[in-house]
């Protein structure tokens, strides 16, 4: 496993991240700060789970996953670790949109992560407004950076014991100078600019600093609520004031105070938006829809593709599918061959 510099990359950046899981990552920095090297466990209480490279699809409904820790680039949370980036998010939504899915659900269990990247994602992702409809499901945390990027979606639906919110944003600024003079160590750093060394972890952290770390924590923090607000539809005022002030909220009271729209199961949602469907790769257009484009074809028959390899495993597995989607037009055939 790849190892980085996990209090470098920690001081330098802004975070959307539950106390809780910070309070899980101290120990390895404080290990990390003693000059430890890290073990798989530590890097995995950065990351958390691993994450798949691609949607799943479920017909014309593309399942994205957002789990973990949220990284930038996963250069910096290791990708073997676990966790997610904003770069793999918007690859994969980006996947789904030119496969043909006219749904992308989230499936989100995160408690947030760092700031970067998460702007420009939920941009992408409100862009979408309109054009792909796209549902936001709790399952069972989001969380700090993981709300700020579910309050894009068209709706947001939690799992009964999710958990939502924590809109806020931290800098941890980290003090080694105790440590290092009780180890008899003294570092003297040379610089030029007057503020290249500003906020340097080996002397405590002055109020010049300290006062232009806050001013980037209210900046992030006010895009954080600009950009929630304009994905619920509420002022900036009312998601300061009433969406849990940096709380986590149990779905009751998330859906209670307008964090969330409803309350249910992922697999409730997935049967809502998928009319029921029994087969997870069968879609097809309701009676009285357009005819499907190309994408959308191309799209199920991979979904069609998928679900053979998985019961046959049959070496001709997509000329299989090509003949499925031949007879598009013959329902009956194709809830034979997908039962």
């Amino acid at each position: 496993m790849r190892d980085f510099n996990i209090l470098s990359y920690v001081g330098r950046s802004l975070w959307a991240l539950t106390e809780d899981k910070w309070a899980e990552m101290l120990p390895a920095l404080i290990r990390h700060a003693k000059g430890d090297r890290l073990s798989a466990e530590d890097l995995q209480a950065f990351a958390g789970q691993n994450v798949p490279a691609a949607p799943t699809k479920r017909g014309l409904v593309a399942v994205v996953p957002i789990r973990g820790v949220i990284a930038h680039r996963m250069g910096a949370m290791n990708d073997s670790s676990g966790g997610t980036s904003t770069e793999r998010i918007g690859a994969m939504i980006g996947q789904a949109v030119e496969a043909g899915a006219t749904t992308i659900v989230y499936d989100i269990d995160s408690p947030g992560g760092t700031v970067s990247g998460v702007q420009e994602l939920a941009a992408q992702m409100f862009a979408l407004r309109g054009k792909v409809k796209q549902v936001a499901h709790v399952n069972s945390v989001a969380a700090s950076a993981a709300y700020w990027l579910a309050a894009m979606a068209d709706e947001i639906v939690s799992a009964p014991s999710g958990e939502a919110g924590s809109i806020g944003v931290f800098a941890a600024h980290r003090d080694l100078s105790a440590a290092l003079e009780k180890e008899g160590i003294k570092i003297t750093l040379i610089k030029a600019g007057k503020f290249k060394t500003e906020g340097n972890p080996f002397e405590p952290l002055s109020e010049d600093a300290k006062a232009v770390m806050q001013a980037r924590v209210d900046a992030a923090y006010g895009q954080f609520i600009k950009d929630v607000a304009l994905g619920r539809g509420v002022s900036v005022a009312a998601v300061k004031s009433g969406y849990g002030e940096g709380r986590v909220l149990t779905a009751k009271d998330a859906k209670a105070v307008g964090l969330i729209d409803r309350i249910a199961t992922m697999d409730e949602t997935l049967a809502r938006l998928t009319g029921g469907q029994r087969s997870t790769a069968g879609m097809r257009a309701e009676s009285g829809d357009p005819e499907l484009s190309d994408a959308a074809k191309v799209y199920i028959r991979d979904a069609v593709v998928e679900e053979l390899a998985a019961t046959t495993r049959d070496q001709a597995i997509t000329a299989d599918a090509d003949a499925l989607i031949a007879k598009w037009d013959d329902e009956d055939d194709m809830e034979r061959r997908l039962s």
